[in-house]
């Protein structure tokens, strides 16, 4: 008999779901022709390949790769079987141009690129410019190696790991400087999909559909790990389509679903007509990435009959931090009180916490917290403190009751004639007009005020929606300092690959 894998193995949150359900439904894809279920058995057996295939290519424990691919069955079985295998998957956005790989191998110092198929180019252009080998990924069919439950155990072999071993390398997005690599270790994954699995109620019969990216944290750690450990088949859409998704909602019965603002948004607008049933057994729908305004919220769950649950967390803290209550008192506007394990403080400029109420930097301690920056000490001290806290460069408050608002970005606070304009604020305004589909508040140069408010609305379809009426609504609800006086209509706002409206890369027409 072949030994169990270790406590501390990732690979092992399968396991009792394979001893205890082998036959039915761990990963599948969208509904329709092209659809691929894979069973706990069978994807334990995949895992099993991928495992041995690292191993007979003299991959060591500890070793990086670089793994390449979108959302799909074939991106879990490639990761569980780097960890398996012992090694660091440095998870990479499938449309990352060659140069942009080409720093991440440097950065990393990964040994091999493994990339699904069609996203492979850029990688494989880096990998041989490296001089590094190159694995192109099969598509994982439903018939092939399981395995399956022998005498009540579970014949399944991983490398031993502690708690302290990196699991994987996600780089942030860069917005100031190059890209950074946190590192989450083995106890920061097992230690969140705990969480989320309690701050969730996950429950059996539960089933789980995302449209995010699996080379995020959210999409990865506090999602398709939390389904998978919990025993929650998930589907998994490569690519967004509200319509698609809408449809997976009836045929799969899915009760909990994931994603960013823009994913609802777009959700609402494709059904427009209600039927009552195309979400029968939806019961949370989880929010994060960015924040939803109010409005939003309020018309998704008017619409479908489910609460809306905003959380709030970062790549460095493994997606989690705080989190509304599905069951309880939920404050629309605010991203919730500290998740099971988690701790949450406000503090000033000088790292003294402020009373409830008062405005100051957001801090998070707890186990989901990051190990630090890949080889960057400097700028892991400047964030994490001896104690154990992350400073997220997030401003917000936290109330009387303990839930927690975030106001902004701190670099995206606009300074206008000596005032202080939090964007969020405006944009929650905007997302009252009717007409506004989709909307980002920035600071602009101004010779006078220093930096104007600047309104960038791409528009619902048909709508006529004009700056005058952009302007005349804000003046209703905002202070005078805070009406966008330059209002931009675009048709598209631009967005990274969680679905997240990048304020960075508006770029506006030329006048």
């Amino acid at each position: 008999m072949v030994q169990q894998s270790t406590a501390l193995s990732l690979p092992s949150i399968l396991l009792p779901w394979v001893a205890a359900r082998p036959d039915e439904p761990a990963l599948l894809t969208p509904p329709g022709e092209d659809r691929r279920i894979l069973t706990w058995a069978r994807l334990l057996g995949e895992v099993a390949r991928v495992r041995d295939r690292f191993r007979a290519a003299g991959m060591e424990p500890g070793d990086r790769i670089v793994l390449i691919a979108p959302t799909c069955p074939e991106f879990m079985t490639e990761f569980f079987g780097a960890q398996a295998a012992g090694l660091v998957v440095v998870a990479v956005n499938p449309l990352s141009t060659t140069r942009e790989i080409d720093y991440l191998l440097e950065d990393s110092g990964a040994r091999m690129v493994v990339a699904h198929p069609a996203r492979a180019d850029a990688g494989r252009a880096s990998a041989e410019a490296a001089g590094l080998p190159l694995h192109l990924i099969e598509t994982v069919s439903p018939d092939g190696p399981s395995i399956r439950p022998q005498d009540g155990d579970v014949p399944f072999e991983s490398t031993p790991r502690s708690g302290d071993d990196l699991a994987v390398l996600l780089y942030t997005s860069g917005t100031t400087g190059r890209p950074k690599g946190a590192m989450l270790t083995v106890s920061n994954l097992l230690a969140t999909v705990g969480i989320v699995r309690e701050m969730i109620d996950v429950q059996d019969g539960d089933r789980w559909a995302t449209g995010l990216p699996l080379f995020h944290v959210f999409g990865l750690v506090t999602v398709t790990l939390s389904a998978l450990t919990a025993g929650v088949p998930i589907t998994l859409f490569p690519r967004w389509d509200p319509s698609a998704f809408l449809a997976a909602l009836t045929e799969d019965r899915i009760s909990i679903i994931s994603g960013v603002p823009t994913m609802w948004m777009s959700v609402l607008a494709e059904a427009t007509v209600a039927s009552g049933d195309e979400a029968p057994s939806l019961r949370a729908v989880s929010s994060g990435g960015a924040a939803i305004s109010g409005q939003v919220l309020r018309s998704f769950e008017e619409r479908f009959g489910a609460p809306v649950v905003e959380g709030y967390g970062l790549t460095e803290t493994s997606a989690v931090g705080t989190f509304n209550p599905i069951v309880g008192v939920r404050k629309v506007g605010s991203v919730g009180c500290p998740v099971p394990r988690m701790e949450v403080r406000v503090v000033d400029l000088d790292g003294r916490e402020v009373d409830a109420g008062v405005d100051g930097e957001i801090c998070l301690r707890g186990p989901a917290v990051m190990a630090g920056y890949w080889n960057r000490p400097e700028a892991t001290a400047e964030v994490l403190d001896a104690d154990g806290w992350f400073r997220t460069g997030d401003i917000g408050r936290v109330d009387e009751d303990g839930y927690l608002f975030i106001i902004d970005r701190m670099k995206d606070l606009i300074l206008h004639g000596g005032y202080n304009v939090y964007p969020r604020e405006v944009e929650e305004v905007l997302y009252e007009i009717p007409g506004v589909r989709e909307a980002a508040v920035i600071g602009t140069p101004d010779d006078t005020y220093g930096q104007q408010v600047t309104a960038v609305i791409a528009r619902t379809p048909d709508s006529d929606l004009d700056a005058a009426e952009v302007e005349r609504v804000t003046r209703e609800k905002l202070a005078a300092y805070k009406i966008p006086r330059i209002v931009e209509f675009v048709e598209e706002l631009p967005k990274g690959p969680s679905g997240k409206i990048l304020k960075r890369a508006i770029a506006l027409p030329r006048t």
